[in-house]
Formats: structure tokens, sequence, C-alpha cells
């Protein structure tokens, strides 16, 4: 144990799944907070929670807690995490990071000034199986790399009430399915160099669906799709020279993939079997890590990298024309 004592901002659904993997994992939740102590007092008491605070102000104002977890909808994660950071709490913001990168530079900046951790809740990053990715492509078994391809699709409420469809909620696909596939792309082939993308807007303004192709420093070539309106395959592969990798339904939780020669040779097959939980944890326990150890920052996702992918994302919304209200507003 670090020492580190977790604070959980919201009680939606994804908070539930954190708090669920933190308990699994064995560490140290001490508070949550909500908008009513209702809500609080109902997920203090489903995950044995001390401390249960009837606002975010409080939650950040509580000297037991070291670190909070940022779950709450994406307009509001600048606002929050820059809440708890002025407080002098480390953060774990839910992905998306933020809106846009302007917020995400905001963070990014505090967090330099105040000494904290700021990091992007991109759990699927920390997993086994994306672990053992990383080693066989620094290990060169792939060869060079040519082209990376992934897609994040399900089947999700239609309802343009629903808060996936609300622009003013930051819904569409993009944000809860895309920052999937398009942080994965990042991870293998870092920043691309040309974007272009293609999408389906609803009703509400939100897209349903986005495709992306983008070529990268080395030629490389990544395909990426989001739906909120259908369940694909959401596989992954990476496609070198020498080998490739393909990893299996639902590569961005805990799975299986394989390595395939040319020849159709499998030289290794690798298997999540070890994850207690939805897998949520590892993120946690990097992050008290990276806090116990003085870096304040990700080795698998530094800050800056979060800020540049939000850019990406800014710039495949400008090509399918999706802009959030609370942008509009901040420019009159």
């Amino acid at each position: 144990m670090t020492g580190l004592r977790w604070g959980i901002l919201a009680t939606g659904g994804i908070a539930g799944a954190f708090a669920s993997d933190l308990r699994t994992a064995g560490r140290d939740l001490v508070a949550v907070g909500s908008r009513s102590q209702e809500s609080a007092d109902a997920f203090a008491a489903r995950f044995e929670i001390p401390r249960a605070h009837a606002s975010y102000e409080a939650l950040v104002a509580d000297p037991d807690v070291d670190i909070v977890y940022v779950s709450t909808p994406h307009p509001m994660h600048h606002e929050n995490a820059r809440l708890a950071l002025e407080a002098g709490k480390h953060v774990l913001v839910e992905k998306a990071f933020t809106l846009n990168r302007s917020e995400a530079e905001d963070l990014q900046r505090l967090g330099a000034e105040r000494g904290l951790l700021v990091m992007e809740a991109m759990w699927s990053r920390y997993l086994p199986h994306m672990i053992r990715i990383r080693e066989i492509i620094a290990a060169g078994t792939l060869g060079e790399i040519r082209a990376v391809s992934a897609d994040h699709t399900q089947l999700l409420p239609s309802d343009p009430e629903h808060r996936l469809n609300a622009l003013e909620l930051g819904g569409g696909a993009l944000l809860d399915l895309g920052i999937y596939p398009i942080s994965f792309v990042w991870d293998i082939l870092g920043a691309p160099t040309t974007v272009k993308a293609v999408g389906r807007l609803i009703e509400t303004g939100a897209d349903a669906e986005v495709a992306t192709v983008m070529t990268h420093r080395t030629g490389a070539v990544s395909t990426t799709l989001s739906s909120s309106r259908g369940a694909g395959p959401n596989a992954a592969s990476i496609v070198g020279t020498e080998a490739r990798i393909d990893i299996d339904r639902v590569w961005y939780s805990p799975t299986t993939f394989r390595v395939t020669l040319p020849d159709g040779t499998v030289v290794e097959e690798f298997a999540s079997d070890e994850v207690a939980g939805r897998g949520m944890e590892y993120q946690a326990l990097a992050a008290e890590r990276y806090i116990a150890d003085g870096s304040l920052d990700s080795d698998v996702l530094p800050v800056a990298e979060s800020v540049a992918i939000m850019g990406t994302l800014d710039e495949i919304r400008a090509q399918i024309g999706v802009r959030y209200p609370s942008e509009e507003a901040d420019n009159g």
C-alpha cells in the first residue's frame, strides 16, 4: 500500500465500476461526493465508504482524501478536476480527458504549477495485454508497423434526451467510444500527421458514427470506427512487416490476442486470466506509483499526450461538424 486515500467525485455507472475495482484491489477508498446527500449516502453504503459528502466542494476539502477520481460527464471534467487541483488533490480524470484541447491544457498547466498528478483515466492502456503488446513491439517482433485498425461500436440508447445523445453533455460516439481507438492508435503509432474523418450526425447534432483514416510519422496508416447505433466486432489489429497482432473482442477490456507470422504461424497467444474485476484497478495502481515515486506523470499516457489527443479529437469534430454549446458560449 502507498497510503494514498481515494475520493470519488460523482456516483454514476462508471464511478461504481471504478469503486468496485478499487475494492477488489484493496485500495483505500475513503470518501465519495455527489450533488445530493441521498446519492452520496447510497453510493457509500454500496461500497462501504466511510464518508459521504453532499457536494463536490466538500469532497475535495476532505483532509483525508489524497487523490480524486473525476467521473462526471465530459463537459464537467475540466471544472471538477480544477476544483480538486485547487484544493491540493491529485486527480484521475475519466476519459475523454476534457471537452477540448484548451481545457486539457489548463489542467496540465495547473497540475504542473501545484506539483500534482493530473492523469487521464484511459484504463485500457494499463491492462496486462496492452503492457505485453508494447513489449512485443519494442522487441521488434512485428518488424516495421504499417497499419493499425480498431473499432468501438455499441448499441446504445437512441433517446434524444439521453446523455449519450445530448450535445450539451458532450454526447456522441466520439468522446464516449471513439476516444478508445483514437488513443490506441496514438499509443502504437504516435501522433498523426494527417487526419481525415467522416461522420453521421443525429437530430440532436451529436455524432452517431465516426470513421477516421490517419497517417503517421513513419508513413503507417491507421483506421478507426466508432458507433453508438450498432455493436460491431470491437477488435483491433496491428500489422507489421514481420508479424501481426490480432486483439480479440473486446480489445479494450481484459482479453486475448495472437501474434501471427505472414505464413499463418501463431508464435504467441496471450490470455488475460489474472484480471479479477473489470480491470480499472491497474490505472489506480499506476497513479499511486507515480505519486509515490515523485514522477507525477504517467509513463503509459503522459498528460501532454492526453492534451495532444484532445487536439486530434478537436480536429475530427471540426471535420464532421460537431461543436458543443459551451464552446459557442466561450466564443461569445
